[in-house]
């Protein structure tokens, strides 16, 4: 059943349009892999189904439009990584995890042991553990981007939204917390990430959706829409695309095309 369903989506940003038309139906259970040149509108699919963004057309979340639920609802249906993050404040790592538990607390709540053990675990599943004191400006671009990954995984959201999630992660950091978030889609989880990456999209998600200037180019399972010809028309590269044993792709990029 989908958990998510846009039918004719629009969206303008300043006057202008950025998505288009734009139609699909995510599956429960299942890690979409967003994916299109540098300004075809991964980003602002993301943050309109997020909610932070006005649009024309149908989206529905659970077969309910999204501007139907409130944004405390929306928070436990839903924990958005955004791309670059500006902190005008510092915070010690744990306290800015355990943020992500905010949407299960009332105003007069308290955090308790429970909450704190949620935060411990996230930190250890991105490879943080004994961080939890350290202050977050003192740390490199790639350990603040684990941080807010944590603060996701505490949200304990039924989806994980992720815009590009691996920006500053090393190749090690980078497939561990991917097989984190694909442990997650096996458990039964939901998934939507936007990358710039086409391989390590395609070995980590069910199905891809391609936008090109705000248009749906493809969508459907790795092996079939990663193909010569498509890379060749949106992301203009002559390549050599050969499927895996495991269901991805193996690209081999010759050259620019003009």
């Amino acid at each position: 059943m989908p958990y998510l369903t846009a039918r004719n989506l629009d969206v303008h940003l300043a006057g202008k349009r950025i998505l288009e038309a734009v139609d699909f139906e995510f599956e429960t259970g299942t890690w979409t892999g967003i994916l299109g040149p540098n300004g075809s509108g991964k980003t602002t699919l993301l943050r309109t189904v997020a909610g932070f963004l006005e649009y024309q057309g149908d989206l529905l979340l659970h077969q309910r439009s999204i501007q139907s639920w409130s944004s405390r609802d929306m928070a436990r249906q839903l924990a958005f990584v955004r791309q670059s993050h500006s902190m005008s404040f510092d915070f010690r790592v744990s306290e800015l995890v355990m943020l992500g538990r905010a949407p299960h607390k009332t105003l007069l709540s308290s955090y308790d042991h429970t909450d704190e053990e949620s935060v411990s675990h996230a930190l250890q599943s991105v490879d943080l553990d004994g961080f939890e004191d350290r202050s977050f400006h003192s740390l490199s671009g790639g350990e603040q981007q684990r941080v807010f990954l944590a603060q996701a995984l505490v949200q304990e959201a039924d989806i994980l939204m992720l815009d590009e999630p691996t920006t500053y992660l090393d190749v090690h950091h980078q497939y561990e917390f991917m097989e984190h978030v694909r442990s997650l889609v096996r458990e039964g989880r939901s998934a939507i990430g936007a990358f710039h990456d086409l391989e390590l999209a395609a070995r980590f998600s069910d199905q891809l959706l391609i936008l090109q200037n705000g248009r749906v180019a493809a969508q459907g399972p790795p092996v079939d829409v990663l193909t010569s010809e498509l890379l060749a028309d949106v992301f203009r590269m002559k390549a050599d695309v050969q499927p895996t044993s495991d269901g991805a792709v193996r690209i081999t990029y010759a050259q620019p095309l003009p």
